[in-house]
């Protein structure tokens, strides 16, 4: 694949984070060929630890020998250098662009903080138990984002995958562990039936499919490294 714009694009990241997986999907979306380079947590390399020495985290999108850090910055910054390639991410009209990042932010502020509370923070069942109450509050406040944003059409961003689409969408492959562990649906068809909509359609597009995990098996799995190695630190 050619890219538009030229230059060697490299992704350091881990297979199941939701940040990683948003980069790569935007990366699909603009049809931009990348070398993707799965990190070990537990032995973080060299190239991550100098490409992103403040937060020592993934992802990094590595364009040439210039590193940019922080998911929502990295799919800023690939829609505006690549800009003529592929679809749009955030919309044209400053208005609806301010409104797109309102509401990015929102699911990592809301969404985000519950998922790490439900997989990583909580102690016991009870504490789960109230991430995933907030969890569910968040995602009631997206179904009505996705009817004002959406208008009726498929996505946040309208016909197409946008900005709020890819950086909720990062998370669906850990929605389904989460539905495993807590033995209900967190995306519920009966409470949030837009959303629950919307996840499927997310899952079935191309840019998004061999990036969103599948394999619930795998993921909880992988969640019990991410344990390990946290409990080391």
């Amino acid at each position: 694949m050619t890219m538009a714009g030229g230059g060697d694009l490299k992704v350091l990241g881990v297979w199941t984070s939701p940040f990683v997986i948003r980069v790569r999907i935007v990366l699909n979306l603009k049809g931009l060929a990348y070398e993707y380079v799965e990190e070990d947590l537990g032995n973080k390399s060299a190239l991550l630890l100098g490409s992103n020495p403040v937060h020592k985290s993934v992802p990094v999108l590595l364009h040439g020998d210039r590193p940019i850090n922080e998911s929502q910055v990295i799919i800023q910054y690939i829609d505006e250098v690549w800009a003529g390639s592929g679809p749009s991410i955030l919309p044209s009209d400053p208005y609806e662009r301010a409104v797109a990042r309102f509401w990015a932010a929102y699911v990592d502020d809301k969404v985000g903080s519950a998922w790490a509370g439900m997989l990583f923070r909580c102690k016991n069942e009870e504490e789960r138990a109230t991430a995933v109450a907030r969890a569910g509050e968040a995602l009631d406040t997206l179904e009505g984002a996705l009817a004002e944003c959406g208008k009726g059409r498929p996505f946040f961003g309208g016909d197409g995958v946008g900005f709020v689409d890819v950086v909720l969408g990062g998370y669906l492959g850990w929605f389904a562990a989460i539905d495993r562990i807590i033995g209900r649906k967190l995306i519920d068809p009966v409470r949030t039936p837009l959303l629950a909509a919307w996840a499927e359609r997310f899952r079935a597009a191309d840019a998004a499919k061999g990036v969103v995990p599948d394999d619930v098996d795998k993921v909880l799995a992988f969640l019990q490294t991410l344990l390990a190695i946290g409990s080391k630190k």
